[in-house]
């Protein structure tokens, strides 16, 4: 799936994507605790790819993270620069970052890149390692299940992937896994989250 068509699904609904989940309150306390250890152990700018509207970028930023967000999403950024002014914001595709080479302490990729098809992941993937410097961090966050089986989400088609796959393509492209998280809520998909260092050249 292209990301014009992914950018025009959520243009469509990004009224109501915000009204839902455009608030830190609205994420998991493990998910915070996670996104917030992690950002911890990083020296230098990070980079929230596929931020939305905002929330997540603000919360590493309230944590004092020399964060910016990107996302593709023009009405997602009108409404984080409304709502985050102190907060820096871009418009962006995954797989040509306004990032220059080996310049980020880390990205947070949370759930952004389930819309990505399996053909297409790993030259994301490529991308987030080609800005990132070597012993940098990636947190990625995503639906676990059977790796490149698509599903019916609510905005435009997803596809799961198990922490195994998603593994070994990190790896390919140049991240090692630190660490694997999974969980499990009522009446929603299961949860998985990698975190990850790049490679050293």
């Amino acid at each position: 799936m292209s990301s014009v068509v992914v950018s025009a699904a959520y243009s469509a609904r990004a009224a109501e994507y915000t009204s839902l989940f455009g608030s830190i309150n609205s994420a998991q306390p493990e998910d915070q605790q996670l996104v917030l250890e992690w950002a911890s152990g990083l020296s230098g700018k990070v980079l929230d790819a596929g931020c939305g509207p905002g929330q997540w970028t603000n919360f590493l930023h309230s944590a004092g993270v020399d964060v910016e967000g990107v996302d593709l999403v023009p009405e997602f950024l009108e409404t984080a620069r409304q709502n985050f002014p102190e907060v820096p914001f871009s418009l962006g595709s995954f797989e040509t970052l306004p990032t220059p080479d080996q310049s980020l302490a880390g990205i947070l990729a949370w759930y952004s890149v389930i819309h990505t098809p399996p053909a297409n992941i790993g030259r994301v993937l490529d991308e987030f390692a080609r800005c990132t410097k070597p012993d940098g961090g990636l947190l990625l966050g995503f639906f676990d299940g059977p790796s490149g089986e698509s599903f019916p989400h609510a905005v435009t088609p997803a596809y799961f992937w198990s922490v195994e796959e998603m593994s070994a393509r990190l790896l390919k492209a140049g991240f090692t896994m630190v660490s694997a998280h999974s969980r499990v809520d009522p009446e929603a998909r299961p949860h998985a989250a990698i975190t990850a260092i790049r490679t050293k050249l």
